[in-house]
């Protein structure tokens, strides 16, 4: 086999994403032609894919998609490395995604995963990616809000990196500056619900038997258990749902009490941060 230099390496990793040692192995099974050792890099990438299944994609970026002020989307997709993460290729797949998340509305991952995108499924354009990158591709998750007012916001956790974190808020009327300081709030804190009331009914009757039990244990009089775990309840909606949370740019207040001074109700909002729940 043809001996190859460094140089050539990084440049067929530059253009494939491929792993060094894939790179100079095809490298010397192509004698140090470069496109020749792109082309051995997809044929071996397309025979991987199956074998990446069980594979964990835990790098990736968040992606917005907007059109207009009352209609936008968030989509996360996922690869192995940020290597991967922060190539053109991948970040172009994305792009493509989202768009086509926003303009055709699918209900799930797996009717996004089957529908048409410029003739082929959305899965073949995953499987494609993951073949010329020789790592795992997947769509995790993606919503969609439509109407009143919408500001996304997006945040980089590396300077090298695209965007690990992703946020929309949907308001009720216009007010941009409010919606992207609730934006950056629920970015940098992490909500996880929008208000005591929509939280789900069995994720509040987990919280209520564990506080039970940790009243219990400490001791305290049977007669107050029901009101302090009533209290601790409160202290997990301020913890944990947006509208409760003291808002960071002035903790004197609630984020719900900073909006409707502003004059303007939050409707909904969504995070993500790559790779978190």
């Amino acid at each position: 086999m043809a001996s190859v230099n460094m140089a050539d390496v990084k440049r067929l990793r530059e253009l494939t994403a491929a792993g060094m040692m894939d790179c100079k192995k095809a490298l010397e099974e192509a004698g140090g032609d470069i496109e020749k050792a792109v082309d051995i890099l997809r044929v071996k990438g397309a025979k991987d894919v199956g074998k990446r299944e069980a594979r964990t994609a835990s790098n990736g970026l968040i992606a917005v998609k907007q059109d207009g002020e009352s209609l936008a989307a968030l989509l996360e997709l996922n690869c192995e490395t940020d290597f991967v993460a922060k190539g053109e290729r991948f970040q172009e797949l994305a792009a493509k995604v989202v768009a086509h998340v926003l303009a055709s509305r699918p209900s799930d991952v797996p009717t996004l995963l089957e529908s048409d995108l410029d003739g082929k499924s959305v899965k073949e354009h995953l499987d494609e990616a993951n073949a010329a990158l020789g790592e795992k591709i997947e769509v995790r998750r993606f919503a969609v809000l439509d109407g009143g007012h919408i500001v996304a916001y997006m945040h980089k956790t590396d300077p090298q990196l695209p965007p690990a974190v992703g946020v929309l808020v949907q308001l009720d009327s216009p007010n941009t500056e409010v919606g992207k300081d609730i934006a950056q709030h629920a970015a940098a804190m992490a909500p996880r619900y929008l208000n005591p009331n929509s939280v789900p009914a069995d994720v509040v009757e987990k919280e209520r038997t564990v506080f039970e039990q940790m009243t219990r244990e400490e001791g305290k009089p049977e007669a107050a258990i029901a009101k302090i775990v009533d209290g601790r309840v409160n202290g997990w909606y301020k913890d944990f749902t947006l509208l409760e949370q003291a808002f960071v740019k002035d903790n004197k207040k609630t984020v719900g009490k900073y909006a409707a001074e502003a004059g303007v109700k939050v409707l909904a909002f969504v995070r993500y941060k790559v790779g978190q729940a």
